[in-house]
């Protein structure tokens, strides 16, 4: 695996990529990095495949505009399509993790010629709504169940990333404990947070680092965090609403290409996204693999890489590519 600086239309990007072979794209969340597909890297380089993870805008060693309203889907989705140029190739398959899944399902939704493939790790597809924006119908649905605020209407404010900023380290090692799949059900977040609670105020105060998290690799986030702060990965919460008034033509749309979907049995994504295993089938027309790992949390890809691979691989063959 190498790392290098690319330049591509809009930005000059940042990426962690090994083989040589038919181009995937590994698409990261939040609170993530390019080397959080490490494992998956590593397998498809060794499977005859092009495997480029970039640190997404905002993140890591990649640009960071300064305006909020630079980290749109449209915006990322671009990012995407203007790597590929970059890397020469005239399509990839896209993998997407967390809010990367968000971004992997938009690329396949409005550039279909481009990502021949989607493969999406914890949060599923969600289609359109035409009611309305989003955290309206987030706050809505807290109040009728009388659970909190989500944490993603947390994020809206501007000045919202200050308390991640605070204490990057602290921060981190709560977020990746409450989400983890060996976590305990009575210590994993769901989500929802009492009024006047913070995220990672909600989280214990004796979290540990995931089985699988070591030092090194944990101390690899905190000092990309700690230099650059939150703003740009909370810019894409922000621009929740703003991507639902820029999608409407995409109302109804449905993701024609060859898809894959998995998700762990105890991701806490699973409480307020829905049940990911219900409908798929009705937006993803050529779905061809979904899987629920047993007692896998939320970062899938880092819990149980050996399974996540051999789903990717296989996906990649069921999909010719």
């Amino acid at each position: 695996m190498q790392t290098r600086h690319i330049q591509t239309d809009r930005l000059t990007q940042h990426i962690l990529e090994a083989g040589s072979g038919p181009l995937v794209l590994l698409v990261h969340g939040f609170p993530e990095l390019a080397i959080s597909w490490r494992p998956q890297v590593e397998a498809l380089a060794a499977a005859g495949f092009h495997a480029v993870a970039p640190d997404m805008r905002g993140y890591g060693a990649a640009e960071k505009p300064g305006d909020r309203s630079a980290y749109g889907v449209l915006d990322l989705v671009g990012d995407l399509v203007d790597l590929v140029h970059a890397l020469g190739e005239t399509s990839c398959t896209v993998v997407g993790h967390d809010f990367g899944a968000s971004v992997a399902w938009h690329c396949a939704l409005t550039r279909p010629d481009l990502f021949r493939a989607v493969f999406c790790l914890s949060v599923p597809f969600q289609p359109r709504r035409a009611k309305g924006p989003p955290t309206a119908a987030m706050t809505a649905i807290s109040k009728r169940l009388g659970v909190g605020d989500l944490y993603i209407n947390r994020f809206q404010p501007d000045d919202a990333h200050h308390a991640f900023d605070a204490d990057p380290a602290t921060a981190l090692r709560r977020m990746f404990y409450a989400y983890d799949g060996a976590t305990p059900d009575s210590r994993q977040s769901t989500g929802f947070l009492p009024e006047g609670v913070s995220l990672t105020a909600s989280i214990a105060d004796d979290a540990t680092l995931p089985p699988w998290m070591s030092e090194a690799h944990f101390e690899e986030y905190v000092a990309a965090f700690a230099a650059d702060g939150f703003k740009g990965p909370l810019d894409w919460y922000r621009n929740l609403d703003a991507n639902w008034a820029a999608t409407a033509f995409l109302q109804d749309a449905r993701i024609r290409v060859p898809a894959g979907f998995v998700v762990g049995e105890r991701d806490p994504v699973r409480h307020y996204a829905g049940p990911a295993e219900a409908g798929l089938k009705d937006w993803l027309t050529d779905l061809r693999l979904q899987q629920i790992i047993p007692g896998a949390g939320h970062w899938i890809q880092q819990e149980r890489p050996d399974e996540v691979n051999a789903l990717l691989l296989d996906f990649l063959e069921q999909a010719g590519r």
